[in-house]
């Protein structure tokens, strides 16, 4: 617990492990991290080394028909990255990893203006 008496969890928006993290044809990571904190969005191989980051605002992530259901294109620092969050990472409530990722981006981006 921090002072305030809240927990350091509160501070995380989004939280996805077991990302396969791919820059074009290239996988860095099958079991990668996805984060985003403190209105930064942060990819993570799996021993938690950074792959890349930066503010949300300046991230762009879309769906595209062309690929998996379960994969979306994101924009960090220029680079596309695609990622993969797994339907077996769904939370008791339903919601897919992937869905919550693209909502999160979306309300975060929203705050800063």
């Amino acid at each position: 617990m921090s002072k305030g008496g809240e927990s350091a969890v509160a501070d995380v928006e989004f939280s996805a492990s077991g990302v396969r993290i791919e820059r074009f044809t290239r996988s860095l990571t099958r079991a990668g991290q996805v984060v985003v904190k403190d209105g930064r969005l942060s990819l993570l191989t799996s021993s938690g080394r950074e792959i890349d980051s930066a503010p949300v605002g300046t991230v762009s992530a879309r769906k595209w028909w062309f690929i998996a259901a379960d994969s979306v294109i994101a924009r960090v620092n220029g680079v596309r990255y695609r990622l993969t969050m797994g339907q077996r990472s769904r939370r008791r409530d339903g919601a897919a990893p992937l869905r919550r990722f693209l909502e999160t981006l979306r309300s975060a981006r929203g705050r800063r203006d």
